[in-house]
This record gives C-alpha cells, sequence and structure tokens, in this order.
C-alpha cells in the first residue's frame, strides 16, 4: 500500500532557501580580496610671487613716408616728358617731369623787350635831367621843364624795374618747366600721363621719405589717460620703444620710437592719433602697409602672478587648484588680469604665497589629497616686448 507524501510548509522552504544563499554569499565573500585604494595623486606646483609687470596695448595702424612730397606744377601745360622711373629713387633737385617750354620761353622773350625798351627810354630822361640841370640855373630853360625832365627820369627807372621783375618772373616760369624732386625719397608711379594739360592743382606723383617710417595709429582715450598717469606717477619721459608686426604675422626686426602725439580727442570715434618711427634702411617698409604696434602703457606694481598653465579655463571661468592645508586640493574660482611672457596676472581670489598646482590637474579635484612637490625650476625665456608706449607730451 503506497504511503501519502509529505508535503513541507512553503515558509520553511522560504528560510532554507536563504540561509542556503547567505552561506553561498559568505563563502564568495570570504574568498574575494579587498580592493586597493587608489594611490595619491603627484602634483607639481608652485607659488603665487609678486612682480612689477609691465601692460602693453596693441593697435592697428598704418604706415606712412617721414615726409610726403606732392609732386605738382607750378606753371600751366602740356606735359611733355616723364624722366623718372615709376617706383625709383631720386635725389633731391633730381629732374622728374618737364612741360612743354616753348609758351614760357616766348614770355620771357617779350619781357626782355620791354625791360630794353624801359632801359632806353630811362637813358633819354636821365640825359634830359643831366643837360637841363645847368641850363635851369642860367635861366636857359624854365623851371617846369626841368622838374617835368626828373619826374621823368623817376617814372623811367619804376618802369626799369617793372620790367625787370617781369624778365625775372618769366625765368622762373621758364624754369618752372622742369619739375623736380624736393627731397631724397621714393617715387611713386605717375598719375598724370604725357600730353596731359597739367597746372598746379594736378598731382603728378608723390615722393616719400621711408628711413625712418612713420606709423600712425589711434589709441583709445582711456588708454591715453592710463598711460599719462603712469608717466605722472613715474616721472618718466616716455621716449621708449614700440614693436611693429606686419600684415604677415612677422615681428619687425628693428624697434621703433614714439614720435608725436596728436593735439586733440577725436569725438567721434574717442581716440587721439600717435605716430612712431622706425628705421628702415633695407625699404621692407612702404607707405601704406597694414600693422599692428605693440607698446608698453603702464606698470602693475606687485601683481600676483602665477604660470598660464596653471589655469583652467571652464568656459570663460578660469580656476586654480590651491593646494592647501593638510595638501588638501582646493578648486578655486579667479579673475584673471593681463598676461605677460608665460605669466597671468590674478585680479581676486588668489594671495601671493599660496600654492597651486601646474601640472596634474586632470586628476585633482576639490578635497583630494595629493604629493605636492615643486615644479623645476626654468630659465625664463626672454620676453619679446618693446619697452615703453606713447608720450603725452610733443
Amino acid at each position: 500500500m503506497r504511503k501519502p507524501e509529505r508535503h513541507e510548509p512553503r515558509s520553511s522552504i522560504a528560510v532554507g532557501a536563504v540561509l542556503s544563499l547567505g552561506a553561498v554569499f559568505s563563502v564568495l565573500a570570504c574568498g574575494r580580496p579587498e580592493l586597493p585604494k587608489p594611490p595619491t595623486p603627484e602634483v607639481l606646483t608652485v607659488t603665487a610671487s609678486t612682480e612689477d609687470v609691465p601692460i602693453y596695448g596693441e593697435w592697428v595702424g598704418t604706415t606712412e613716408g617721414f615726409v610726403n612730397a606732392q609732386i605738382r606744377s607750378k606753371v600751366q601745360g602740356y606735359l611733355l616728358q616723364q624722366i623718372y622711373r615709376n617706383g625709383a629713387e631720386v635725389r633731391k633737385g633730381d629732374l622728374m617731369f618737364e612741360i612743354d617750354p616753348r609758351q614760357f620761353q616766348a614770355q620771357l622773350e617779350s619781357a626782355q623787350g620791354d625791360f630794353g625798351r624801359a632801359q632806353a627810354a630811362l637813358g633819354r630822361s636821365a640825359q634830359d635831367v643831366a643837360r637841363y640841370g645847368p641850363l635851369s640855373k642860367q635861366g636857359a630853360v624854365s623851371q617846369k621843364e626841368y622838374d617835368d625832365a626828373i619826374q621823368s627820369e623817376r617814372a623811367n627807372r619804376a618802369s626799369v624795374e617793372s620790367a625787370q621783375a617781369s624778365v625775372d618772373q618769366a625765368k622762373l616760369n621758364l624754369g618752372w618747366t622742369h619739375i623736380t624732386s624736393p627731397i631724397d625719397g621714393i617715387a611713386g608711379i605717375a598719375v598724370a600721363q604725357i600730353g596731359d594739360l597739367v597746372s598746379s592743382v594736378t598731382v603728378l606723383t608723390t615722393v616719400s621719405t621711408i628711413d625712418p617710417m612713420k606709423v600712425s595709429f589711434p589709441i583709445s582715450e582711456q588708454q591715453y589717460l592710463e598711460y599719462r598717469r603712469s608717466q605722472i606717477r613715474r616721472q618718466t619721459t616716455g621716449d621708449g620703444e614700440t614693436q611693429l608686426t606686419l600684415a604677415d604675422g612677422s615681428i619687425y626686426p628693428e624697434p621703433g620710437k614714439f614720435y608725436a602725439l596728436g593735439r586733440d580727442v577725436n569725438p567721434e570715434t574717442g581716440t587721439i592719433t600717435v605716430e612712431a618711427t622706425f628705421p628702415n634702411a633695407k625699404g621692407l617698409l612702404r607707405p601704406g602697409q597694414y600693422s599692428r604696434v605693440r607698446a608698453q602703457i603702464d606698470v602693475r606694481d606687485d601683481a600676483t602672478v602665477i604660470p598660464q598653465r596653471a589655469l583652467t579655463d571652464l568656459q570663460g571661468q578660469y580656476q586654480v587648484a590651491v593646494v592647501g592645508k593638510d595638501d588638501v586640493i582646493e578648486m578655486r574660482n579667479v579673475e584673471v588680469g593681463p598676461t605677460y611672457g608665460s605669466v597671468w596676472v590674478i585680479e581676486k581670489g588668489l594671495k601671493p604665497g599660496e600654492t597651486v598646482v601646474v601640472e596634474g590637474l586632470q586628476g585633482v579635484r576639490s578635497g583630494v589629497k595629493v604629493i605636492a612637490k615643486p615644479a623645476p625650476t626654468a630659465t625664463p625665456a626672454p620676453v619679446a616686448t618693446p619697452g615703453a608706449g606713447p608720450s603725452g607730451s610733443q
């Protein structure tokens, strides 16, 4: 006879399963080793220091000849020939253009004829005066005749002087048909062509002296005030150097110097025109070139500075990793100022003497303990920046 099956209560089965699983997990836990703690990150650090940092401004400028002479004709006439070569170097007094001289030669000859007639008339009147003088004393001629002879001589003498002036002017006009360069420099491409009727309002070409070369650029009124206050504070003359960057991005090898400051502020743009000069013995610079001018406008005394590589840019907000007490990192927001060489001026958020991370920033965050080591000291590369900028005095 078959025995009836025995059924265990469900609660007992569940308890047994839980106990079995617990035993399994206990065995597994006892057999698994503990995970190692992550190593303490090592970072290289520097100490925020203070320096007198020069502040520079940069402006867009245009090169100009130091002297730019517009070549014009002083007389009206037809352009006969161009003697100089376009773009060539010319010397003071070199012949550049010639105007048809025939009409001026005729005017000179006419003036010389008038001068000869005036001299002849003066000679006759002078003879009359010399003859009438003794006769007047003897009563052979009247006093009125003698006086008329004297007045005639004076009038004829004035006519001679006037005729002489006409001759001189005619000679000048004839000479002005030969147009020469008033300065040493580079001559531009001729504007007028052979056969053109030219006059004193016609610009034939322009000659510019290019050594030194002048660069004109506008600075803002704020920059001017900043620089003048720096000059007054430091009692400097402001004859320092400027740096020129050419259109291809290259630095012009010769430093320039401030030359002149404009008289007034442009009310429409709020800028003042400044001029600097640059040596140009090799002729690399030409009038009209685009350039950027860089010059020192101020000095920030005892500014807090750190290397630029210590800063992290987070969407326009700069942060530094400050090594605090017990080598614990504090990520701190800072306000930055101007840069100078490889350092950055810190306006707010950091004090001199505090330690910041320069290498190993990827593995640090606020609250993390680090092993801080001083970064090796490197010899700073010379900063290719000029000395001083535009002066407020002429």
